[in-house]
């Protein structure tokens, strides 16, 4: 695996793991009995985005770190992943 592909699935775990932790400890205007007019009631109360970035990117970084290890060590190839045999068997040479 290249860097860029380990940037890459370092990207897509956090976004993942982001869509997680985003309702995580969510207060709404109004459960806290404060709804700003315009907005409705379910829009979140105080939304601190840099605390759930550091939270993300806490968990996104082991699980990225076991997936890439695991990857990595030849354990799961991708033709592990071929359930429905669509990939050709690798032809070995006789030399």
């Amino acid at each position: 695996m290249g860097p860029v592909s380990a940037f890459v699935l370092f990207a897509v775990i956090w976004t993942l793991v982001f869509f997680v932790v985003l309702p995580l400890r969510l207060e709404t205007q109004g459960e806290a009995g404060k709804i700003v007019p315009g907005t409705h009631a379910s829009s979140p109360a105080n939304f601190d985005i840099k605390r759930k970035a550091k939270v993300t990117t806490l968990w996104a970084f082991p699980i990225w770190a076991v997936i890439a290890g695991v990857l990595l060590s030849g354990t799961v190839t991708i033709r592990d992943l071929d359930w429905f045999e669509r990939m050709s068997t690798p032809e070995v040479s006789a030399d």
